[in-house]
């Protein structure tokens, strides 16, 4: 799976839960208020449950999971999708 095809998964999950506030790749989810604690705890468990990963503390690092590339960076970063 390639990096396209990761963004792609990731956005149709959010745009589940986000539908009225239109939101970029690169835009910070967090920072626009588009995604809250609960919210992002349901993201991690996608994020592992789609892609086969088991995530380390450290990979739990909000800059991670700010944006829908910085989530596709760390999925090619654990060698999980090709860039």
């Amino acid at each position: 799976m390639g990096n396209i095809e990761a963004k792609a998964k990731i956005r149709t999950f959010l745009e589940t839960f986000i539908q009225d506030d239109p939101f970029t790749d690169e835009d910070d989810i967090f920072g626009l208020g588009l995604v809250n604690s609960l919210m992002a705890m349901q993201l991690v468990l996608f994020v592992e449950k789609e892609f086969a990963l088991k995530l380390s503390n450290q990979d739990l690092d909000l800059k991670n999971f700010r944006s829908i590339t910085a989530m596709a960076r760390l999925l090619e970063q654990r060698g999980v999708v090709a860039a």
